[in-house]
């Protein structure tokens, strides 16, 4: 059975930075063929990407991650009905219960904070009772927010609780089928696990890699000192010290995207009559240029790490996905002058048509590439060379046409 999956190849050279630090605020590392090398998770660049999202899509194509569940649907409810004070305990608790019965996951007030009618060291009485939680983080789409949100509304105006407007077994299926659709872009493309009720996990179209780097490093650390404004002329040393470690790295990062599965998550788009081809499309081309163009921000104020990739390839596959991590098993060894990027593009350049010769995966295999330079020079002849706003484009033209405008 034909698959539709698209491959993402990136090399890029960060300089001096800590983009993803371990427990002990080091950078962190894995050891690959042998050698340390540098490494940036994959949910680090994931979030990176996510974020990028909100530049590229439309807040309506979006969903939010959060615990505070009944305070987003309040917040939609007010949207709804600016009558409905979104911090009325009833409302909250209103919202809460609908979450609950969509999501089948327990909502409920935090149990660790004061709660109204509590009293402090003072005396005096504690704030308003906090909003229901989730025990864990619940990811839903904009477009669900807002269905829950129209029930919640009608429910409000029959005078009921959350509890009992819920018992109703329609509306506890209406609630259920409404967490189960209109998925937003970066549900569909990540994924979403709802603990308490299976039926309503979404399985992500995207499947991202650590970044690796493509040679040894070694930690090394950045030993600072800070002073204090207000000494005077006879005050001398810092009013502060410490150090910060950090490396350097030519990475390699990959990612895949199961364009089919990506079709099943998102449906028929925004208004449901749409070609499938089309929403589809604008996901494609938001996650290439959000995964290529965005960055981890861990101490970027620091290193102001600021780099964009030197070279990437695109192949658009038949069949499964294929990473070229192991064209860097052997690990890349700088030149005399120095230089990580020729030898990492020369080792990728003879690497992947082996794999694809071996495997006969060049068949009906689409690729592009745009990359950076002389030194990027040799993986020019992989594939269609192109710029970053070209490849973009393109790409997302070949997914709509290999789904036939659905």
């Amino acid at each position: 059975m034909s698959r539709t999956i698209l491959d993402i190849h990136i090399l890029q050279t960060v300089p001096p930075s800590n983009l993803n630090r371990d427990d002990t605020g080091s950078p962190k590392t894995a050891v690959y063929g042998g050698v340390r090398r540098a490494r940036v998770s994959s949910q680090a660049w994931k979030k990176a990407t996510r974020n990028a999202f909100k530049d590229l899509l439309d807040p309506n194509e979006l969903g939010v991650r959060t615990r505070k569940v009944a305070e987003a649907l309040a917040a939609r409810v007010h949207g709804k009905d600016s009558s409905v004070d979104a911090g009325d305990e009833k409302v909250l608790a209103f919202a809460g219960e609908a979450i609950a019965t969509a999501t089948g996951a327990k909502i409920e007030a935090p149990t660790r904070k004061k709660t109204k009618g509590d009293k402090g060291d003072t005396g005096e009485e504690a704030g308003p009772a906090p909003a229901p939680e989730s025990s864990y983080l619940m990811f839903l789409s904009t477009r669900q927010l807002d269905g829950l949100a129209e029930m919640v509304v009608k429910g409000l105006g029959t005078g009921m609780d959350g509890k009992t407007y819920f018992k109703d077994k329609e509306r506890k299926a209406q609630a259920k089928a409404i967490a189960n659709r209109a998925h937003s872009v970066d549900i569909a493309l990540f994924g979403r696990m709802v603990a308490d009720d299976a039926d309503i996990n979404v399985d992500a179209a995207a499947q991202v890699a650590h970044a690796l780097g493509v040679h040894a490093v070694e930690i090394e650390s950045d030993y600072f000192t800070a002073v204090d404004d207000k000494n005077r002329k006879d005050e001398s040393g810092a009013g502060m010290i410490g150090t910060v470690d950090f490396n350097s790295s030519t990475l390699y990062r990959y990612a895949a995207v199961d364009v089919d599965r990506l079709l099943d998550n998102l449906g028929k788009g925004l208004d449901g009559a749409k070609p499938a081809g089309e929403p589809v499309r604008r996901a494609v081309e938001a996650f290439l240029e959000g995964f290529i163009t965005s960055l981890p921000t861990g101490k970027i104020n620091t290193f102001g790490n600021h780099t964009l990739p030197d070279a990437v390839i695109v192949k658009l596959r038949t069949s499964r996905p294929i990473s070229f991590v192991g064209a860097f098993e052997k690990a890349v060894v700088a030149e005399e002058a120095g230089g990580h990027v020729e030898a990492a593009c020369e080792a990728l350049a003879s690497y992947i048509p082996a794999v694809e010769q071996m495997y006969g995966a060049e068949k009906d295999t689409e690729t592009w590439v745009a990359h950076i330079g002389t030194t990027t020079a040799p993986l020019g002849g992989l594939g269609t060379e192109t710029s970053m706003a070209g490849l973009v484009q393109l790409v997302g033209a070949a997914v709509e046409s290999r789904l036939g405008g659905e």
